[in-house]
């Protein structure tokens, strides 16, 4: 049987320098979306690569005292390198310096110029060499860029037009023929109102310098960098019956582009247009995008050293956001993400249950615990990545509320653990293409199964021998608790002993003096109203009263799952009052709750002060 053949790209990034997580974020979910579909039995070709040309590639070599080949093939390995480290698996990797790619695009230029759709002119406007666009004056903000926030450029010089005003119609009627060309759907209007205003011609060509794909008809004049750069995408499969494109994965920044000018390109030289088009946010660091350009950077060292998992730091990625919307990067969310939700339902799932079958072992029986997978396929089609991952962590709580319910520690029910591994073999088989290398540490403890759609039906192996090893993850301690305020006067810990010591897989525990504790400020509450937060798996809104001198405060605590909101209202809990407020889930938490817990969280219990008057101090 012929496979269904699925092809899905990233742009191609400008090796101006070492990426970072806004190049690994595509990437990553370019990677996640590939082996989903082999998953699903299909035939998938993943292509990413490097834009090697340009003015931008072109100054920043200078600068750096190397010829523009010299200075990408010295970033190339890095970009390489940053995937490996991230599990990235590409099919190709694609450069614009390549001589079938150049070879590809001067045929492309040749027909567009034999279809009368670019003819030769003169041009003068504002440009931006970050961007390699050209700006009106009204697109700017204070003279500058509105994307990187520089000033722009004024130049004037002989060039090369692309018709793109005669195909303002045909994009329009593209745009109401296939509503997911552009997705998300939010991004659609805005790209369609832009083009009713019209389409100015494009100028594709330069002559102020020689980087870049010499022009078949004027070899004066080199192409314009985007028309070289997008045609990247057919230059790059390995068989043209791949083309066209299932999905683009693309930043927002870049969404014209590919959006505008890209199937213009394609329907001037007569090739089939791409499926989608999806445009993600961007990731954030103090509500500023993340780029190298304007100063704010995380690279892919940093990312993965939060931790010292690289699954970690693709967990988060996927989770963190709802795909397509903007997030905000802080190293605590990662650390939260990575202790709660990796290490403490899946790692200790995969523990429990792991020792449990290595002391009693297993008897085959009908599971009960049936995980839903087309609802996740059918949120994985509409790339709803946040919400197929919460659906298999549901299943994944389901798990961990059988176990305890269950006790298969004072039972020995064999047969109890033998639908737990077979659950677990299936969580694995979901959670592959998300975090590949835990899902291979989980099929080696359960003796090798293959990551395919097949295998969620395949009863699990009676006949494996089951070893419990080392655990998948390993808790990092906050190097500063967010929660705590500078006001608190708590020190800071040696940022650099402690990656030392994480790197070596060792915890660290701060030293607190009795002057340090003594800051804290902890209060008799009594829990008031509990409510749930959409999307939230652990955690409850909590309003609390703390007494008439501190009053009415809320707070959000995973205690979910320990406790139900009947359980909560009415109790007397111990309250920390001054900590920093945090926002969690959309929802400001002023403080945390006092809990005494289990080596593993398997056990969470409030401490109780006891019938004394709320706003009490504890001391």
């Amino acid at each position: 049987m012929v496979k269904e053949k699925f092809y899905v790209t990233t742009p191609i990034y400008y090796p101006n320098d070492i990426p970072h997580i806004g190049h690994a974020y595509t990437t990553v979910i370019a990677d996640v979306v590939a082996r989903w579909n082999k998953l699903l039995g299909k035939d998938v070709y993943f292509l990413t690569g490097t834009d090697d040309h340009g003015k931008k590639i072109a100054d920043t070599a200078e600068a750096a005292g190397k010829s523009p080949m010299e200075f990408v093939d010295d970033l190339i390995p890095k970009f390489k390198d940053a995937w490996s480290k991230m599990g990235i698996e590409y099919d190709r990797f694609i450069r614009t310096t390549d001589k079938d790619h150049e070879k590809n695009v001067q045929s492309m230029l040749q027909k567009s110029y034999d279809n009368g759709d670019i003819y030769l002119g003169e041009y003068e406007g504002l440009y931006c060499i970050g961007c390699e666009q050209y700006y009106t004056e009204k697109d700017l903000e204070d003279g500058c860029c509105p994307i990187h926030k520089k000033p722009v450029e004024k130049v004037k010089e002989e060039t090369y037009f692309f018709r793109l005003s005669k195909y303002q119609d045909k994009l329009l009627e593209l745009y109401e023929k296939n509503l997911e060309f552009i997705s998300p759907p939010r991004r659609r209007q805005e790209i369609i109102n832009r083009v009713k205003e019209g389409l100015r011609d494009l100028s594709i060509s330069r002559t102020s310098f020689d980087w870049g794909v010499k022009l078949p008809f004027d070899k004066k004049h080199v192409c314009y960098v985007w028309f070289d750069a997008l045609f990247n995408y057919v230059s790059g499969v390995d068989d043209k019956s791949r083309w066209p494109a299932d999905i683009h994965l693309i930043g927002k920044d870049i969404i014209w582009f590919h959006t505008v000018y890209w199937p213009a390109f394609l329907m001037s030289v007569g090739e089939e247009l791409p499926k989608k088009v999806f445009a993600h946010g961007w990731w954030t660091f103090d509500n500023e995008k993340i780029s190298k350009s304007v100063g704010k950077v995380i690279n892919i060292d940093e990312l993965v050293a939060i931790t010292g998992n690289k699954d970690s730091a693709r967990y988060f990625l996927c989770r963190a956001t709802p795909f397509g919307d903007d997030g905000d990067f802080s190293e605590s969310a990662l650390v939260d993400r990575h202790n709660g939700e990796l290490l403490n339902k899946l790692g200790n799932l995969v523990s429990r249950t792991t020792g449990l079958i290595e002391k009693y072992g297993v008897e085959k029986c009908e599971s009960g615990l049936v995980v839903n997978f087309d609802s996740i396929n059918s949120l994985m089609q509409n790339l709803e990545i946040d919400k197929a991952l919460n659906e298999i962590f549901a299943f994944i709580d389901l798990c961990n509320e059988y176990i305890q319910e269950k006790k298969p520690w004072a039972t020995q029910d064999k047969k109890v653990l033998y639908e737990l591994a077979d659950a677990i073999k299936n969580i694995a088989i979901l959670l592959y293409p998300f975090i590949p290398s835990t899902s291979e540490k989980i099929a080696d403890k359960f003796g090798g199964f293959k990551f395919t759609k097949e295998g969620l039906n395949l009863p699990f192996d009676v006949n494996i021998e089951i070893k419990k090893g080392e655990g998948l993850f390993v808790r990092i301690e906050q190097e500063e608790p967010e929660a705590i305020s500078q006001k608190s006067g708590i020190k800071k810990k040696d940022k650099k002993v402690n990656k030392e010591k994480k790197a070596e897989g060792v915890m660290t525990l701060g030293e607190v003096t009795f002057e340090d504790f003594a800051k804290l400020d902890l209060r008799v509450a009594e829990i008031k109203e509990v409510e749930e937060i959409e999307d939230a798996d652990k955690l409850y809104k909590i309003s609390l009263d703390v007494g008439e001198n501190i009053g009415a405060r809320t707070v959000c605590a995973g205690i979910k799952k320990y406790y139900s909101k009947e359980d909560l209202i009415g109790r007397k809990i111990v309250y920390f009052a001054n900590l920093k407020p945090r926002k969690m889930k959309g929802v400001v938490s002023e403080g945390m709750l006092f809990a005494a817990s289990t080596e593993d969280d398997s056990q969470v219990s409030l401490i109780n002060p006891g019938e004394i008057a709320n706003g009490s101090q504890v001391s």
